[in-house]
């Protein structure tokens, strides 16, 4: 078995790497700067400036086709950029890109929602989670109901990235209580910020925060429509189940970079006239942080190397999702411990990592819900022990 990276994936990782070392990493202290004063660490047009410098690096549109201008990327190339945005603790990622469902449109969709998004002239969201529906998205309870030739939405979406920005909102809800949700009972709308629905901030324990969406008696148009009616959660499991190898693969750098750190502290502290690298407890700290920590890239690139195969690819994406938010979260906690004190502060970016990270075990689907899928495979047979080295 050959594990190393072709020329081009160690090309295309380098040069993702160059960028983030000389065009976003500097901005750092800047960043933990402003957070200290509860500004936002950069503003949302600094971060534009930097998508469209990375463009003329050639980064725009990871997963986006080619013939809307994106690169198209194998899951394996777009996991090992995301691990190299997660070696900086600035929120960036590279432009170009649309929520994967979105390319369910028509063509008039396509011009209308599509392209400005990739394009980046305009802001979506997507909505499934609501307050009595986290893990269990079934459970969904705003409703669309039909007047004429429009459909007439009510009720909460909570827990929404971009909720605050988007202008716009793929929003799945109910359409047909009857057939229930996973029978064909809810549909995707795409749903303008201008037809009425409000967005509410969340305050969470991280830089930033989600949004809660309301929506009383907006008024969508049938043209608005995503994809087929009743198709809404099938579309809304396919724009869950991307993220499920690309979280941990930025978990990935977050622990590279974050161990590095901790490296370095420990060859250059000095405690009871020694370095503290010579002290076992350190030792082992790093050396459990560096085991894991691969095994985790293993079980990411695998993930990855799965979706590329054409395969299924839920049962190696849960087991990536779990061990790689699990990993992460052990990793930056040993750092904090190694660096001591001045790991809590916010002189560092540590502490900011240690509750970035503690959402991953949460978000697109939690913990308990990848054990839950990891077993139920293999208890019914879906899958095999081993099966992928059949």
């Amino acid at each position: 078995m050959d594990f190393s990276l072709s020329d081009e994936e160690r090309a295309v990782r380098d040069t993702a790497r160059q960028f983030i070392t000389r065009e976003v990493m500097p901005l750092e202290q800047e960043a933990l700067r402003r957070e200290r004063n509860h500004q936002p660490g950069l503003e949302r047009s600094e971060l534009r400036e930097l998508q469209l410098k990375a463009k003329k690096f050639g980064f725009w549109g990871l997963s986006t086709p080619e013939e809307y201008g994106g690169m198209d990327l194998p899951a394996i190339l777009q996991s090992l950029i995301w691990t190299e945005i997660g070696r900086t603790f600035i929120q960036f990622k590279f432009g170009g890109d649309a929520d994967n469902i979105l390319y369910y449109a028509n063509e008039a969709q396509k011009r209308e929602y599509l392209v400005p998004t990739v394009e980046g002239d305009r802001i979506s969201c997507f909505a499934i989670t609501e307050p009595g529906a986290g893990s269990d998205a079934a459970n969904i309870k705003l409703s669309a109901r039909q007047d004429g030739d429009d459909w007439i939405l009510n009720g909460e979406k909570t827990f929404i990235t971009n909720g605050n920005d988007a202008d716009f909102v793929i929003v799945v809800a109910v359409t047909d209580r009857e057939k229930g949700v996973r029978g064909g009972g809810t549909t995707a709308f795409l749903v303008d910020r201008e037809m009425g629905w409000r967005s509410e901030f969340i305050q969470t324990m991280g830089e930033g925060g989600p949004a809660s969406l309301i929506f009383e008696d907006v008024r969508v148009p049938a043209r608005n429509v995503l994809g087929e009616i009743g198709q809404g959660f099938e579309l809304g499991m396919k724009w869950i189940g991307k993220g499920r190898y690309l979280i941990p693969s930025q978990a990935l750098g977050i622990a590279e970079r974050s161990l590095s750190m901790a490296i370095e502290y420990a060859n250059t502290r000095e405690t009871f006239g020694r370095k503290i690298g010579d002290n076992q407890a350190i030792q082992w700290m790093i050396a459990d942080s560096e085991t894991e920590l691969e095994a985790a890239r293993w079980l990411i690139l695998r993930a990855a190397w799965t979706v590329d195969q054409g395969w299924d690819p839920r049962h190696a994406s849960s087991m990536a999702k779990l061990y790689g938010a699990n990993m992460v979260n052990n990793v930056v906690d040993r750092v904090m411990q190694i660096h001591g004190g001045m790991g809590y502060t916010r002189e560092l970016p540590i502490e900011r990592w240690y509750r970035q990270v503690r959402l991953m075990r949460i978000y697109e689907g939690t913990d308990e819900m990848q054990r839950l899928i990891i077993s139920r495979d293999l208890l019914r047979g879906y899958t095999k022990l081993g099966g992928h080295l059949a």
